[in-house]
C-alpha cells in the first residue's frame, strides 16, 4: 500500500468505504455501527486538517508577503489574483446557466415528488432561510466591516473567520517589509520555521488520509436519504456534474495557455487535494494539503501560493457558484416559472458577488443560494427539492473550488515569474529513526 501514489491510496479508501457501507446497510445494526464506530475516525481526520488551517495561513502568508520585499509586488499580485478569480466565477455561473437551460432538469419533477421533498426538508430549509435573512439585514458595507477583526486571537479561533486572519497576516507582512531588515530577520525566521513545521504536520496527517476518507464515505452512504429521491433528481445532479466537469476542462485550458504545462502534470500534482476535497466538502479543511501539493508538486513558489490559496479558499467558489445557477433555474422550472434573460444575467452577478467571502465549509452554498433565489423571485421552499442530493454535489463542487485555486495560483505565479520545477518533500525527510 505504501508503494502506491497517495491519490491511488485515497481512491482505494473511498471505494472500500462505499462498499463497506453498502454491505453494512443490509444488517439492521449496520447503520448504527458505522455511525458509532467508523464515522468518528472520519471526523477526527477532518478536525486534524482544520486544526492546522489557521496556523498555516498565518505563518505562510506572513512569510510570503514579507518575502516580496516590495509592497507594489503585493498590490500587483493581489489585483491579478482577485481579478482572475472573478473571471473564472463568471465563466462557471455562465456554464451552469447554459447547461440547465438546455437539459431542463426541473421539468422532470412530478407534483407528487415535489410535495414529498418540500414536506420532508422543511426544517432544514427554515434553518438556511433564517441564516440568510440575518445576513440580508446587515448594512451594505458589513462585509468590509467584518474584514477587520477586533481581536486576532478571537478571529483565529474559527475557520469561518479566514478573511480576518488573512487581513491580519497581510497587514503584519507589510509591517515586516517596512521595518529595517536586521529587525525583521528574526521574526521572518520564526514564521519560516513555523511554516515548515506545519507542512511537515500535513505530511503526517496525510499518512492517515486513506483511512479518514474510508470513514467519511462509509458514513455518507449509510446516512443517505431514500434512493427513489435520487432517481427523481438524477437529471439535476447530471446537469451540475456535467457543468463541474466542463469547469475543470476550463482550468486545464487555462493552465495550458498561461503556464505551458500539461494537463496531466497539473491533475497528477493536485489529485490528492481533489480527492480530499471530495471527502471533506470543505475548501478550508483541504487548504493545508492544497498548499503542499501546489508548492511541492506544481512548482509554485511559496510566497505566491501562501497568498493566492488562502484568498482562493475564501473568495473562489466557482463550483458553488455554478451549482447555484443550476439550482436556481432548476427550482424555477420545477415550479413552472420561466426566467427572463435579464433575470438570469442578474443571477450571474448575484452568484458571483455571493461567492466572495462565503465560508469555506460544508453547507455554506445553501445560505448563498437563498440570496440568489430571493433575487430571482423563486420560492425559497424550493430549497427542499435539492436537499436529497446536496451532500454528494457539495463534495463534487468542492473539488472544483480546490482545482480552481490551484490553477489560478499557477497562472499568478507564472505572471510574476515565480513558477518553477516541482520540489517534492516526503513525510520522512530529515527523519532518522
Amino acid at each position: 500500500m505504501k508503494k502506491l501514489a497517495l491519490h491511488w491510496r485515497i481512491l482505494i479508501g473511498m471505494v472500500l468505504g462505499v462498499v463497506f457501507a453498502l454491505i453494512m446497510t443490509n444488517f439492521e445494526w449496520g447503520k448504527d455501527f458505522v455511525s458509532d464506530w467508523i464515522k468518528p475516525f472520519g471526523t477526527i481526520f477532518i478536525n486534524s486538517l482544520k486544526l492546522i488551517a489557521i496556523p498555516l495561513i498565518l505563518a505562510a502568508l506572513i512569510k510570503g508577503v514579507s518575502d516580496l520585499k516590495d509592497i507594489s509586488k503585493l498590490s500587483q499580485m493581489g489585483g491579478r489574483t482577485i481579478g482572475t478569480y472573478v473571471v473564472t466565477t463568471v465563466i462557471a455561473v455562465s456554464i451552469g446557466l447554459v447547461l440547465v437551460n438546455i437539459v431542463s432538469p426541473g421539468k422532470s419533477i412530478s407534483d407528487e415528488t415535489r410535495t414529498e421533498l418540500v414536506e420532508g426538508y422543511t426544517d432544514s430549509t427554515n434553518k438556511y432561510k433564517e441564516t440568510a435573512k440575518a445576513q440580508k439585514e446587515t448594512g451594505p458595507l458589513q462585509a468590509l466591516e467584518d474584514l477587520v477583526p477586533q481581536n486576532i486571537f478571537s478571529a483565529a479561533t474559527s475557520n469561518r473567520n479566514m478573511l480576518q486572519v488573512i487581513f491580519f497576516a497581510v497587514f503584519f507582512g507589510i509591517g515586516l517589509i517596512l521595518i529595517p531588515e536586521e529587525k525583521s530577520k528574526t521574526v521572518k525566521s520564526f514564521f519560516d520555521g513555523v511554516n515548515e513545521v506545519i507542512l511537515k504536520m500535513v505530511d503526517l496527517i496525510m499518512l492517515a488520509a486513506p483511512y479518514g476518507v474510508f470513514a467519511l464515505l462509509a458514513a455518507l452512504v449509510v446516512e443517505s436519504p431514500n434512493a427513489d429521491l435520487f432517481k427523481a433528481l438524477g437529471w439535476y445532479a447530471f446537469t451540475v456534474v456535467l457543468g463541474l466537469l466542463c469547469m475543470i476542462g476550463v482550468y486545464m485550458l487555462i493552465v495550458i495557455i498561461f503556464t505551458k504545462r500539461s494537463p496531466a502534470s497539473f491533475l497528477n500534482g493536485i489529485s490528492p487535494a481533489q480527492l480530499l476535497a471530495f471527502s471533506t466538502s470543505s475548501s478550508a479543511a483541504t487548504l493545508p494539503v492544497t498548499m503542499e501539493r501546489v508548492t511541492e508538486h506544481l512548482g509554485v513558489e511559496e510566497e505566491v501560493a501562501s497568498f493566492v490559496l488562502p484568498v482562493g479558499a475564501t473568495i473562489n467558489m466557482d463550483g458553488t457558484s455554478l451549482y447555484q445557477a443550476v439550482a436556481a433555474v432548476f427550482i424555477a422550472q420545477a415550479f413552472g416559472m420561466d426566467l427572463t434573460l435579464g433575470t438570469q444575467l442578474g443571477i450571474i452577478a448575484t452568484a458571483t458577488l455571493a461567492s466572495i467571502g462565503s465560508a469555506a465549509v460544508p453547507g455554506a452554498g445553501m445560505v448563498m443560494l437563498v440570496g440568489v433565489l430571493g433575487y430571482a423571485g423563486i420560492p425559497e421552499a424550493g430549497l427542499a427539492l435539492i436537499f436529497a442530493v446536496d451532500r454528494p454535489l457539495d463534495m463534487c463542487r468542492t473539488v472544483v473550488n480546490v482545482t480552481g485555486d490551484a490553477a489560478v495560483s499557477m497562472v499568478v505565479a507564472k505572471s510574476v515569474d515565480k513558477l518553477g520545477d516541482p520540489k517534492v518533500k516526503d513525510w520522512d525527510d530529515n527523519y532518522k529513526g
